[in-house]
């Protein structure tokens, strides 16, 4: 005989609020940068944060997940966090975010090659990588930028 352990996942809303929001739908990296500005005041915080806001069909923000807290200059990210998130968020899509205490919003080879990995990860398995936007003094799109 073998013992089996059973297991259950389940998801837990951590708080929630209102926020002045012209919408629930993303439809461009500003409105990402409103988002997480409003929220979470990204350009503001001193070490570097990495998260997700997961979407469902119609690009409605279904939930905003901080991934990952890090130190002045980096954070660790594996795909198997932010792809955990959206699965059990039941995301259609997803849309990263990170900020550069620095302020300098350009992406580094690291922003690069991660994004990279998160949209082949999000090809295999049907959750779309839209976008990765740095927030800093400003904020930059990836997808803009070409890298994506």
């Amino acid at each position: 005989m073998f013992k089996v352990n059973i297991y259950s996942i389940k998801q837990v809303k951590e708080k929630a609020g209102l926020y002045d929001l012209q919408s629930k739908v993303i439809r461009s990296p500003k409105d990402v940068h409103e988002l997480v500005e409003k929220v979470l005041d990204l350009s503001n915080e001193a070490s570097e944060l990495f998260g997700i806001i997961t979407l469902n069909t119609k690009n409605v923000i279904a939930g905003m997940h901080i991934l990952s807290k890090g130190s002045l200059n980096s954070s660790l990210v594996h795909p198997r966090e932010v792809f955990k998130a959206a699965i059990l968020n039941n995301a259609a899509s997803l849309i990263c975010f990170h900020n550069h205490p620095s302020g300098d919003c350009s992406p580094s080879p690291e922003d690069i090659q991660l994004t990279g990995r998160l949209v082949e990860v999000g090809s295999v398995i049907g959750i779309e990588v839209l976008d990765h936007v740095i927030v800093g003094n400003d904020f930059c799109s990836l997808k803009e930028k070409g890298f994506m």
